[in-house]
């Protein structure tokens, strides 16, 4: 086997050696942003698909997050090697490059372990067809493939009977499409299995080789195979029973080989279901807005009680006291993530450096002097500002405490370091429209009239007072009946008008959400994506002027369709310690390029 040379570019991933010191977490996203603007180029080149790139370690083609096509698709930025990055890359390429997206759609199956093993057949197939004069793709894909297959037999999941099987069926199936040989380390441990299922699957194993030109014909054989496998493992599975001690391993492996063909399959969260408003495109006049008469900017400490406010900030404290997270760590790190040296003076007296023009007389009189010169001094000042929206929408009520002890405790470290920070709020003044749907009743319900509902805009610490002065308004998140609908496009717009006023050179804004917008009145007085569509628009255009770095965080979902550069945050473990405030650290070191 040739060795796969990568060029010296490509950065190798991080394989810390026993005593070395863990990378931080601004090395880590740089390291891991830069391996994806690679990996897309050769994916784009490779394709001739221009309009790809990796979004929160996704790929995307435009704004559609693309499946992952393969298990062995997807290395590991702390085990995997150069070459193992490359050799997906590759392997995405051709799948987008050799198949009908189309008719494999048309022919996939439903059932769980036949899909997974047609989705595997297919991606074998593509990667059986590299480009004639580029024998280094086939090369990458062969050791991407031998990696995983290394790093799944080591990890023991081929000890139990249906990971064998599996792991078995995807090195014969690769062996007969591309005429390489199985991985030699665990060529003895196939024996058995191989010999076992081999007259099962003789017959369309020989013609995948011989159709691979062809999809629809090579897809028939596949999905036999795939039947064929799906039987054998499901017999596996009454013959080991669910008691037995190696169950858990057993559904491990699995499910380890399962691949991402669609988000809500294989992801751990939803993601938001966004799309294009014919009422919004139709309009002349863009996003409306019914009446403004009842809209509010109000300060979050004039809608509780200040007794109210004194108990729900007591009990903030008790439980941000137990969290316990290291506030001067977190500062620190945003400082690391947030700061650019500046000029602070000069260092006189040094060796080296420009020649200071003040000590030259020294020359004359003291001809061995050699401290002659100076350096520019620098000094890393965070000029930044930040902005934290929070939708308050019914549907945060459950997260309310989690989300005002995050806030509350980013403020904090954000003070400290010197960094303007601004929270806002934002829900709706009844439910339903109240006065404004009221008046468009009375106005006999004209057509389209857009947003129908009161806005309700909250100042829960502006980007002028302290913490310490803005301690009750953030506890007054913690108020359930403040949370009622969600204008989010008109809230993105607010926060990102009063964060440009700001005098800093870089400004962020953070929303926080755990769903798409709603309001009732609006949708069906409308259209269903009036205020999705609009939010969209009010994202894009926010990116596309790039005076803000736009970043949505999701509470439990993916807002990728919305924000180019987006998290999905566990509020369930905030009070685990740092974890969830260094994964937004990590969001903010590894700043979005398209």
């Amino acid at each position: 086997m040739p060795t796969v040379v990568q060029p010296a570019h490509w950065p190798p991933p991080f394989i810390a050696g026993e005593g070395a010191p863990e990378p931080t977490p601004q090395q880590h996203a740089r390291r891991q942003e830069r391996i994806e603007e690679l990996s897309a180029a050769a994916i784009r080149a490779l394709s001739d698909v221009p309009d790809l790139h990796y979004r929160g370690r996704r790929l995307y083609r435009g704004r559609r997050v693309l499946p992952l096509f393969g298990p062995h698709l997807a290395p590991s930025l702390e085990r995997d090697d150069a070459g193992s990055f490359r050799g997906a890359a590759d392997g995405i390429a051709l799948r987008l490059a050799r198949s009908d997206h189309t008719l494999h759609r048309a022919l996939c199956p439903t059932d769980p372990v036949e899909r997974l093993l047609f989705e595997l057949l297919e991606q074998l197939r593509c990667e059986a067809l590299p480009p004639a004069g580029m024998p280094g793709v086939a090369h990458n894909l062969r050791h991407r493939f031998e990696q995983w297959s290394l790093a799944f037999h080591h990890s023991r999941l081929t000890e139990s009977t249906r990971g064998l099987l599996l792991y078995t069926v995807a090195q014969m199936c690769r062996a007969r499409v591309t005429g390489e040989p199985v991985l030699e380390e665990t060529e003895d441990l196939l024996e058995s299995t191989r010999a076992a299922i081999g007259p099962l699957l003789g017959h369309d194993l020989a013609a995948l080789r011989r159709c691979r030109e062809d999809q629809a014909t090579y897809a028939q054989h596949a999905l036999a195979i795939a039947r064929n496998v799906a039987d054998l493992v499901r017999s596996a599975t009454e013959d080991e029973g669910g008691d037995d001690a190696n169950s858990e391993d057993i559904d491990q492996a699995k499910f380890s080989l399962l691949m991402d063909f669609d988000r809500e399959i294989s992801d751990t969260y939803g993601t938001a279901v966004a799309g294009r408003s014919l009422v919004l495109e139709g309009s002349p006049d863009g996003y409306r807005v019914f009446t403004r008469a009842y809209d509010r900017e109000v300060a979050t400490t004039a809608l509780v009680r200040p007794e109210l406010l004194r108990e729900y900030r007591d009990k903030l404290d008790a439980r941000i006291a137990e969290q316990g997270v290291h506030l001067s760590r977190l500062a620190r790190e945003l400082h690391a993530v947030l700061a650019v040296p500046v000029r602070d003076g000069w260092n006189s007296g040094q060796e080296e450096g420009l020649i200071d023009g003040r000590r030259l007389a020294q020359l004359i009189s003291s001809p061995t002097e050699r401290r002659l010169f100076r350096t520019e001094r620098e000094q890393p000042l965070a000029d930044c500002a930040v902005t934290l929206l929070l939708d308050c929408s019914a549907s945060m009520k459950q997260h309310a405490e989690p989300v005002a002890m995050l806030v509350d405790v980013l403020a904090r470290a954000l003070e400290q370091i010197g960094v303007a920070c601004e929270i806002l709020g934002f829900t709706t003044g009844t439910w339903n429209g109240g006065r404004a749907q009221r008046d468009w009743l009375r106005a006999g319900r004209p057509p389209h009239p857009g947003r129908l509902n009161e806005n309700c805009l909250m100042v829960v610490k502006d980007a002028a007072s302290s913490w310490r002065k803005s301690r009750l308004g953030v506890a007054a998140l913690m108020k359930a009946d403040l949370f009622r609908e969600g204008i989010d496009g008109e809230a993105v717009q607010w926060a990102a008008q009063r964060l440009e006023a700001h005098e800093a050179n870089r400004k962020i804004l953070i929303v926080f959400s755990d769903g798409c917008p709603m309001d009732g009145a609006t949708r069906l007085a409308n259209d269903a994506l009036y205020l999705d569509h609009h939010l969209q628009q009010v994202a894009q255009d926010i990116e596309q002027r790039r005076a803000i770095e736009l970043y949505g965080i999701g509470v439990g979902l993916d807002l990728s369709p919305y924000y180019s550069t987006s998290h999905v945050l566990d509020l369930a473990n905030i009070g685990t310690g740092n974890a969830v405030f260094r994964e937004i650290v990590d969001l903010l070191a590894r700043r979005h390029r398209r």
